[in-house]
């Protein structure tokens, strides 16, 4: 018998010699003992790896776990893939219409599941309960390549028919599907070797659905805690509603509409849905006679700036006279700003902020007295004075946009009913198909990278690489306040992914391969390959995605 060749592998910085063809798995099981959690891949010198795959080169290994994004990512895909199964088996395949994964909310995926069966509590025990026997059973989660067509034929035959529609549109002769004890599904992305790895999971009946409850980076070994924003998910769910009367829910039915000449008035009809939203906004505002701040806040590339712009056109319509104001304006000096644990500046805190001089000019206003407004020098670090003054009369509303403007504690001196507050996110109705979601951050990221390159000059390795911190900051300083706002507006639009990878595409095939961004952006071009490119040709220049491709009359 020949005697396999032996390769170097390096972890941790040491070498170690293994047998080509040694299951990366049994790699990683030498080395569980220096994790606290379960390593669920491999980075092999910037590719990630599945632990049923093979030894083939010498290499540097880097243990992925629930803690790292990759590793969280993967266990959350693996986990729908153990309930479709156990929900399958409990039900009666023939019984089941159409279980989809609709969102994610509050270290959970909301869930709608419609067939012939009553969606309760103990029906949600009984699939729960399978779940941990087919857990407990560690079955292998198997991959295997088969033709397109083949795929297609498949899921035709067993009833997904949204991921047969997908796979029409798949220029690739193969692609790669999971098989788990008989049940067969695609799914984008990586997964476990088995359902041992599963443990950690929970099924409630939620609203008209259920959510699977999983666990956090932070503690991979827990849930984490639900506490959903529930203005948040009625905002959300209620845009679930319109883009499926519009019958653009996944991929496959956007791309079905791209291909038969139907993208523009598409477009059209999602940017009249979200001037109508606006406008609704615009008048409950005038309405209320006391409010004369209206305070705007959302997370990174939501749109806030080109938002606020058509609100304010909305209020002049409406007889008001809006004033915008940018929170920025009032950074305390550079010298005085905190530092976090890294010892950086801290922008994102409230203690950046000069919270007293802001209320100060606020109340002030108010007062019907004339302030002199600030600017904030930001090549000096420093505020300035450079006679602006303001004075409110009457009807002129301030339209204040800014990270902490939905925290009570930053706006403290001014009455409740003088603020009316307004939280915007990208939150995106659109998934890849029923078991495949899309998260709002993958939205939001690509619309960043796009503006970063185009109004910064930022690489795409560049976004990528500061996103982590960003999204931190966000977890911090807007997702504690979003449902004290009077009203969630969404800015997501259905057709913006495909819009927007003509622009992204060659930005990530720039980032270096032996970079750490490289994953990542390998990642969302796998992502961005679902769908049929939209030209910019018929976006209103009003559009919100005119912020991030250019070409708006807002200037944003």
């Amino acid at each position: 018998m020949e005697e396999k060749k032996m390769l170097k592998v390096t972890v941790n910085g040491v070498s170690h010699a293994y047998p080509c063809g040694t299951p990366y798995r049994t790699i990683a099981a030498d080395f569980q003992a220096q994790y606290a959690y379960d390593i669920l891949l491999v980075n092999r010198d910037g590719k990630l790896c599945e632990l049923h795959k093979t030894l083939d080169r010498d290499c540097s290994l880097k243990m992925v776990t629930a803690q790292d994004i990759p590793g969280i990512q993967t266990y959350e895909r693996s986990a729908v893939f153990l309930m479709l199964k156990a929900f399958y088996d409990v039900v009666g395949r023939e019984n089941v219409e159409r279980i989809c994964v609709e969102c994610s909310l509050s270290r959970a995926l909301f869930i709608l599941a419609r067939g012939n069966f009553t969606l309760d509590q103990p029906l949600l025990d009984r699939v729960e309960e399978r779940m941990r026997e087919l857990s407990a059973q560690a079955l292998p989660i198997e991959k295997r390549t088969i033709g397109t067509d083949d795929a297609i034929d498949l899921f035709q035959r067993t009833g997904l028919i949204h991921k047969a529609q997908l796979l029409s549109f798949r220029i690739d002769s193969h692609v790669n599907v999971y098989s788990l004890d008989g049940f067969i599904d695609y799914f984008y992305g990586y997964m476990v070797p088995d359902t041992g790895y599963i443990r950690c999971f929970g099924l409630e009946l939620f609203e008209n659905g259920f959510v699977l409850r999983l666990p956090t980076r932070k503690d991979p070994s827990r849930l984490g805690e639900f506490r959903p924003a529930m203005k948040v998910f009625r905002e959300l769910y209620d845009s679930n509603m319109r883009a499926e009367a519009l019958n653009v829910s996944n991929v496959a039915e956007l791309n079905t509409a791209v291909s038969q000449g139907s993208a523009t008035p598409l477009i059209l009809a999602y940017e009249a849905m979200m001037e109508k939203k606006i406008g609704d906004i615009a008048a409950e505002i005038a309405s209320r006679k006391d409010v004369r701040f209206v305070m705007i806040a959302g997370p990174s590339s939501s749109g806030k700036t080109t938002f606020s712009h058509r609100l304010s056109t909305q209020l002049r319509a409406c007889g008001l006279h809006p004033h915008p104001i940018a929170t920025d304006n009032y950074f305390v000096n550079r010298d005085k700003t905190p530092r976090d644990e890294n010892g950086n500046y801290d922008f994102e805190g409230l203690g950046a902020m000069d919270v007293e001089q802001f209320n100060t000019d606020m109340v002030r206003l108010l007062n019907g007295e004339t302030v002199e407004m600030p600017v904030y020098n930001f090549k000096k670090g420093a505020r300035e004075y450079n006679g602006s003054f303001l004075t409110l009369g009457d009807g002129d509303v301030l339209v204040i946009e800014g990270i902490h403007c939905l925290n009570d504690q930053f706006t403290h001196s001014l009455p409740k009913e003088s603020k009316y507050k307004i939280y915007i996110s990208c939150l995106t109705t659109l998934n890849i198909d029923d078991h495949n979601r899309i998260p709002s951050t993958d939205a939001r990221l690509l619309r960043r990278i796009e503006r970063d390159a185009r109004t910064r000059g930022y690489s795409a390795q560049a976004t990528i690489k500061m996103w982590p911190n960003v999204r931190r900051g966000e977890e911090n300083n807007i997702f504690p306040f979003q449902d004290s706002a009077d009203v969630i507006f969404n800015s997501a639009l259905i057709y913006e992914t495909a819009l927007l990878k003509t622009y992204v595409q060659p930005l990530l095939c720039g980032v270096p391969r032996d970079s750490e961004e490289y994953i990542e952006a390998k990642r969302l071009l796998k992502f961005l390959n679902y769908f049929l490119p939209i030209p910019a040709d018929n976006i209103p220049q009003t559009s919100i995605m005119r912020e991030f491709i250019g070409g708006g009359c807002y200037h944003a």
